[in-house]
């Protein structure tokens, strides 16, 4: 159990280094503040449409790794409540394989197989 929540928590700095970087990218009041341009000069509307799409598609990654954080706090709470690698649905253990590719992962398998079929 020690493995695993040494490398939730190296998981969870980096995610939430990552997540504090992309909301300070993502945030930024205007345009010129991002690019450091000194000029005041208008911007072609394809420009604005271009930081409006990468705001939101940055926007959405910030979204995709907080569901990953809570998973990751989760998964602490069950190390330290002794519920660690244990599947929320059919109560079973879970692979020690699975647990090294998603230590996070609430569900074993065949019952995250059988979610993603329904």
């Amino acid at each position: 159990m020690k493995v695993y929540k040494e490398l939730l928590l190296a998981w969870r700095a980096r995610l939430r280094g990552d997540v504090n970087a992309m909301a300070d990218a993502a945030l930024r009041k205007t345009r010129s503040e991002a690019n450091g341009d000194l000029s005041s000069m208008p911007i072609h509307m394809a420009d604005i449409g271009s930081d409006n799409y990468e705001q939101e598609f940055t926007l959405s990654l910030m979204q995709s790794d907080e569901v990953t954080l809570d998973s990751i706090e989760a998964a602490i709470e069950k190390i330290e409540d002794g519920l660690f690698g244990l599947c929320e649905d059919c109560n079973a253990p879970i692979s020690k394989a699975r647990l090294n590719a998603i230590p996070y992962t609430p569900l074993c398998i065949k019952c995250a197989q059988k979610l993603e079929r329904s």
